[in-house]
């Protein structure tokens, strides 16, 4: 579902050449969680940018489901990412002025699939069926990553992409999101996670270290 091949990625600082990620490879196959692991700096969020399409390698190329999302305008990557990915941003990915429900409908529009019976059955997954209509401001720390999650999974993605889902969360609410990600995984969906979490690497089927911009 996922295939990466020869990724680098470089950046400017200044005078400084930053190499991002040098020559990574990676598969990942439906119904699969893999983990993406290594200290802050290592290219973990560089990696599932380019995944996501959000950001271009300077080498290399992805494939999503056997299409190329690498190295084609922005608007046939945002088509495909609409239509197959899942994205789960540290931040959050809820618009400030949309409620709950207008933000997966907004998701669902952009995929051009609205189904209003998904829509609930993911809030209802993910706890918030009473919140549908409440603004992202309103909603606690749990809440707002749950809200995320259901966001992402709002266009049924092939593919979840997810950095640091549950860094900011206590235990029990990670345990839930990690049991989230298990049954979506399981539709089948290829999942992806960059996470420092031992409870995250622990629950993987598959755990990969970055280091220096390397898979080590």
């Amino acid at each position: 579902m996922i295939q990466a091949d020869e990724l680098y990625r470089f950046y400017r600082a200044g005078d400084e050449e930053v190499k991002a990620l040098r020559g990574v490879s990676l598969e990942v196959d439906p119904g699969e969680i893999v983990v993406i692991t290594g200290p802050s700096g290592s290219g973990k969020s560089t990696l599932l940018a380019c995944l996501a399409g959000l950001d271009e390698p300077d080498g290399g190329a992805v494939w999503i489901d056997r299409t190329r999302i690498s190295h084609r305008p922005e608007a046939e990557r945002a088509a495909l990412r609409a239509r197959s990915i899942g994205v789960v941003f540290q931040s959050g990915n809820l618009i400030e002025h949309l409620t709950v429900g207008q933000n997966l409908d907004l998701v669902q529009r952009l995929a051009g699939r609205r189904d209003a019976a998904w829509a609930d059955h993911v809030l209802e997954l993910t706890g918030l069926i009473a919140r549908t209509r409440a603004r992202p401001s309103t909603l606690s720390g749990g809440e707002a990553a749950r809200a995320g999650l259901a966001v992402a999974l709002a266009n049924r993605p092939a593919v979840l992409l997810a950095d640091e889902p549950t860094g900011e969360l206590d235990r029990a609410t990670e345990a839930g999101i990690l049991t989230l990600l298990r049954d979506q995984a399981q539709r089948p969906c290829a999942v992806v996670i960059a996470s420092h979490s031992p409870a995250v690497r622990r629950f993987a089927d598959r755990v990969l270290t970055l280091h220096d911009g390397r898979i080590t």
